[in-house]
């Protein structure tokens, strides 16, 4: 899956109320655990058109919401100007491909994005750069999968989903100690005529 296929889908990326109601509920979960009561910065790893920082934009002081769809990120800058968002900074770019990382921040959250990025050693580590001491990095992504999430049209690389055990122990090696590990909503589809579910987890890990 490329760039090409997010941009071509960001026009009517908000109008499937399962991404709604998903990011919704992983925000909720964030909101419960961490209490940024306003005061915190965020930074939002694979925005797309900002569903998740939506519902999070009163939790936290600021959100840096950044994507590498050009097509994402004009949606988004189009709703921040609607909606008269004060506290939202879109950023276009490609934190893997050579753009540096900013920095600091106290959580970086990260919804249904990462089971794309091929190499996670060098994610986690640019994620422990931008956090603060003591900050939190919140995943949200599949469960292990059989592989039919994607169809096979979408020429899709990346993840099967991730192994708890496995991730768990890919973010100590990076500096990460694991405080929450859930499975808090799955996501259904119908994959050669069948209705499947495949479980999404929420794991926070600090600094």
């Amino acid at each position: 899956m490329t760039k090409e296929h997010f941009n071509k889908r960001a026009r009517d990326w908000d109008s499937d109320p399962a991404k709604v109601e998903r990011a919704r509920i992983i925000a909720q979960e964030i909101d419960n655990f961490i209490h940024p009561e306003g005061k915190l910065n965020a930074f939002e790893f694979g925005c797309g058109t900002g569903l998740l920082s939506y519902f999070l934009r009163d939790a936290f002081k600021s959100i840096t919401l950044a994507d590498n769809s050009e097509g994402m990120i004009e949606v988004l800058k189009e709703k921040i100007v609607k909606d008269s968002v004060t506290n939202f900074t879109p950023l276009l770019t490609d934190l893997l491909h050579g753009d540096p990382p900013p920095c600091c921040f106290d959580v970086v959250y990260t919804l249904m994005t990462l089971h794309h990025i091929m190499d996670l050693d060098k994610i986690f580590r640019i994620f422990y750069h931008m956090l603060n001491k003591g900050g939190y990095l919140c995943i949200a992504d599949l469960d292990t999968e059989d592989g039919t999430f994607h169809n096979p049209q979408q020429n899709f690389q990346g993840h099967p989903g991730f192994d708890r055990n496995e991730i768990m122990s890919l973010l100590s090696k990076h500096g990460f100690r694991v405080e929450l590990y859930k499975i808090c909503t799955e996501i259904e589809k119908t994959v050669d005529g069948k209705q499947r579910k495949y479980p999404v987890f929420l794991l926070i890990g600090v600094k």
